[in-house]
Protein backbone atom coordinates (compact mmCIF):
# COMPACT_ATOMS: atom_id res chain seq x y z
CA UNK A 1 0.00 0.00 0.00
CA UNK A 2 1.28 3.45 -0.87
CA UNK A 3 1.54 6.30 1.58
CA UNK A 4 -1.79 7.98 2.26
CA UNK A 5 -2.03 11.65 3.14
CA UNK A 6 -3.77 14.90 2.35
CA UNK A 7 -2.01 18.07 1.28
CA UNK A 8 -2.13 19.32 4.90
CA UNK A 9 -0.69 16.02 6.11
CA UNK A 10 2.18 16.32 3.64
CA UNK A 11 2.86 19.88 4.82
CA UNK A 12 3.06 18.64 8.42
CA UNK A 13 5.55 15.95 7.36
CA UNK A 14 7.65 18.55 5.53
CA UNK A 15 7.55 20.82 8.58
CA UNK A 16 8.61 18.00 10.90
CA UNK A 17 11.38 17.00 8.52
CA UNK A 18 12.67 20.57 8.55
CA UNK A 19 12.42 20.61 12.32
CA UNK A 20 14.52 17.46 12.75
CA UNK A 21 17.06 18.59 10.17
CA UNK A 22 17.38 21.98 11.81
CA UNK A 23 17.65 20.34 15.19
CA UNK A 24 20.52 18.14 14.03
CA UNK A 25 22.36 21.16 12.73
CA UNK A 26 21.70 23.11 15.90
CA UNK A 27 22.87 20.22 18.04
CA UNK A 28 26.45 20.73 16.92
CA UNK A 29 26.44 24.17 18.51
CA UNK A 30 24.44 23.29 21.60
CA UNK A 31 26.42 24.61 24.60
CA UNK A 32 28.50 21.88 26.18
CA UNK A 33 26.99 19.10 24.05
CA UNK A 34 30.27 17.79 22.64
CA UNK A 35 32.06 17.74 25.98
CA UNK A 36 29.14 16.06 27.76
CA UNK A 37 28.76 13.39 25.09
CA UNK A 38 32.48 12.68 25.11
CA UNK A 39 32.42 12.38 28.89
CA UNK A 40 29.43 10.04 28.84
CA UNK A 41 30.91 7.75 26.22
CA UNK A 42 28.86 5.33 24.13
CA UNK A 43 25.74 3.78 25.67
CA UNK A 44 25.39 0.02 25.44
CA UNK A 45 22.15 -0.63 23.55
CA UNK A 46 20.39 -3.86 22.62
CA UNK A 47 19.02 -2.21 19.47
CA UNK A 48 20.77 0.44 17.39
CA UNK A 49 18.49 3.40 16.82
CA UNK A 50 17.38 3.77 13.19
CA UNK A 51 15.13 6.80 12.58
CA UNK A 52 11.71 6.02 11.13
CA UNK A 53 10.73 8.01 8.05
CA UNK A 54 8.21 10.67 9.10
CA UNK A 55 5.67 9.47 6.53
CA UNK A 56 5.86 6.00 8.08
CA UNK A 57 5.45 7.56 11.53
CA UNK A 58 2.18 9.16 10.43
CA UNK A 59 0.95 5.88 8.94
CA UNK A 60 1.84 4.07 12.16
CA UNK A 61 -0.14 6.53 14.27
CA UNK A 62 -3.09 6.40 11.89
CA UNK A 63 -3.02 2.59 12.01
CA UNK A 64 -3.26 2.79 15.81
CA UNK A 65 -6.18 5.23 15.52
CA UNK A 66 -4.48 7.83 17.70
CA UNK A 67 -6.69 10.71 18.88
CA UNK A 68 -6.38 13.59 21.35
CA UNK A 69 -7.71 11.25 24.05
CA UNK A 70 -4.69 8.93 23.78
CA UNK A 71 -1.43 8.67 25.69
CA UNK A 72 1.22 7.31 23.31
CA UNK A 73 4.32 5.60 24.71
CA UNK A 74 7.24 5.02 22.34
CA UNK A 75 9.69 2.43 23.69
CA UNK A 76 13.18 3.15 22.36
CA UNK A 77 12.09 6.59 21.21
CA UNK A 78 15.37 7.87 19.75
CA UNK A 79 14.92 11.53 18.83
CA UNK A 80 11.26 11.47 19.89
CA UNK A 81 9.74 11.85 16.44
CA UNK A 82 6.85 9.43 17.07
CA UNK A 83 5.52 11.02 20.26
CA UNK A 84 6.16 14.52 18.88
CA UNK A 85 4.11 13.65 15.79
CA UNK A 86 1.40 12.11 17.99
CA UNK A 87 1.13 15.39 19.89
CA UNK A 88 1.50 17.76 16.94
CA UNK A 89 -0.58 15.92 14.33
CA UNK A 90 -3.11 14.07 16.47
CA UNK A 91 -3.34 16.14 19.67
CA UNK A 92 -2.35 13.20 21.89
CA UNK A 93 -0.06 13.23 24.90
CA UNK A 94 3.14 11.22 24.64
CA UNK A 95 5.97 9.63 26.59
CA UNK A 96 9.23 8.51 25.03
CA UNK A 97 11.83 6.35 26.77
CA UNK A 98 15.35 5.56 25.66
CA UNK A 99 18.57 4.42 27.33
CA UNK A 100 20.67 6.96 25.44
CA UNK A 101 20.67 10.38 27.19
CA UNK A 102 21.90 12.03 23.98
CA UNK A 103 18.78 10.93 22.12
CA UNK A 104 16.59 12.10 25.00
CA UNK A 105 18.19 15.56 24.92
CA UNK A 106 17.57 15.73 21.18
CA UNK A 107 13.94 14.71 21.69
CA UNK A 108 13.43 17.39 24.32
CA UNK A 109 14.88 20.07 22.03
CA UNK A 110 12.73 18.96 19.10
CA UNK A 111 9.61 18.94 21.29
CA UNK A 112 10.28 22.57 22.27
CA UNK A 113 10.79 23.57 18.62
CA UNK A 114 7.59 21.74 17.61
CA UNK A 115 5.63 23.58 20.29
CA UNK A 116 4.51 20.39 22.07
CA UNK A 117 6.85 20.31 25.09
CA UNK A 118 3.82 20.65 27.37
CA UNK A 119 2.28 17.48 25.90
CA UNK A 120 5.25 15.12 25.78
CA UNK A 121 7.74 13.72 28.28
CA UNK A 122 11.05 11.98 27.62
CA UNK A 123 12.86 9.72 30.06
CA UNK A 124 16.27 8.07 30.17
CA UNK A 125 14.99 4.65 31.14
CA UNK A 126 15.12 0.95 30.35
CA UNK A 127 11.94 0.11 28.49
CA UNK A 128 11.48 -3.02 30.62
CA UNK A 129 11.38 -0.78 33.72
CA UNK A 130 8.82 1.60 32.21
CA UNK A 131 5.37 1.58 33.81
CA UNK A 132 2.93 1.30 30.91
CA UNK A 133 -0.32 1.51 32.85
CA UNK A 134 -1.02 5.08 31.71
CA UNK A 135 -0.52 4.24 28.01
CA UNK A 136 -3.40 3.70 25.61
CA UNK A 137 -1.06 3.25 22.62
CA UNK A 138 2.46 1.77 22.60
CA UNK A 139 4.71 2.06 19.54
CA UNK A 140 7.72 -0.14 18.83
CA UNK A 141 10.60 -0.26 16.36
CA UNK A 142 12.88 -2.68 18.15
CA UNK A 143 13.70 -6.30 17.19
CA UNK A 144 11.83 -9.61 17.05
CA UNK A 145 13.60 -10.81 20.22
CA UNK A 146 12.83 -7.70 22.29
CA UNK A 147 9.26 -7.54 21.01
CA UNK A 148 8.75 -11.12 22.18
CA UNK A 149 10.26 -10.36 25.61
CA UNK A 150 7.93 -7.36 25.90
CA UNK A 151 4.75 -9.30 25.15
CA UNK A 152 4.02 -10.43 28.75
CA UNK A 153 4.61 -6.87 30.02
CA UNK A 154 2.30 -5.40 27.39
CA UNK A 155 -0.47 -7.86 28.22
CA UNK A 156 0.03 -7.42 31.96
CA UNK A 157 0.23 -3.62 32.19
CA UNK A 158 -1.91 -2.25 29.35
CA UNK A 159 -5.65 -1.91 29.80
CA UNK A 160 -8.07 -3.85 27.56
CA UNK A 161 -8.54 -2.01 24.28
CA UNK A 162 -5.10 -0.40 24.31
CA UNK A 163 -3.25 -0.67 21.01
CA UNK A 164 0.29 -1.74 20.18
CA UNK A 165 1.80 -0.70 16.84
CA UNK A 166 5.13 -2.06 15.62
CA UNK A 167 7.25 -1.05 12.66
CA UNK A 168 8.83 -3.94 10.75
CA UNK A 169 8.72 -6.69 13.40
CA UNK A 170 5.94 -8.89 14.77
CA UNK A 171 5.53 -10.17 18.32
CA UNK A 172 6.17 -13.90 18.30
CA UNK A 173 3.04 -15.85 17.38
CA UNK A 174 0.71 -13.09 18.61
CA UNK A 175 -1.53 -12.56 15.58
CA UNK A 176 -1.93 -8.86 14.71
CA UNK A 177 -5.37 -7.37 14.30
CA UNK A 178 -4.17 -5.58 11.19
CA UNK A 179 -1.07 -5.49 8.99
CA UNK A 180 -0.29 -2.88 6.35
CA UNK A 181 2.69 -2.02 4.18
CA UNK A 182 3.96 1.45 3.35
CA UNK A 183 6.25 1.89 0.35
CA UNK A 184 9.02 4.44 0.76
CA UNK A 185 11.81 4.81 -1.80
CA UNK A 186 10.82 1.44 -3.30
CA UNK A 187 11.17 -0.25 0.09
CA UNK A 188 8.31 -1.96 1.90
CA UNK A 189 7.76 -1.01 5.52
CA UNK A 190 5.60 -3.47 7.44
CA UNK A 191 3.36 -2.07 10.18
CA UNK A 192 1.49 -4.27 12.64
CA UNK A 193 -1.36 -3.50 15.04
CA UNK A 194 -2.49 -5.45 18.10
CA UNK A 195 -5.25 -4.66 20.58
CA UNK A 196 -5.04 -5.75 24.21
CA UNK A 197 -7.89 -8.22 24.77
CA UNK A 198 -10.43 -7.83 27.54
CA UNK A 199 -11.36 -10.50 30.07
CA UNK A 200 -13.11 -13.58 28.72
CA UNK A 201 -16.84 -13.33 29.59
CA UNK A 202 -18.05 -15.92 32.10
CA UNK A 203 -20.38 -18.54 30.69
Amino acid sequence: MGVRGSRSGRLIIVALTALVTAGCAAGAGWPGAASREAAEGPVRLDVIWVPTDLAVVTEMLELAGVTRDDVVYDLGCGDGRIVIAAAKEFGARGVGVDLDPRRIREAQRYAVRAGVADRVTFRVQDLFDTDLREATVVTLFLSPEINLRLQPKLLRELRPGSRVASHRYGIGDWKPEKTITVTMLEKLNWLFLWRIPGPTPAR
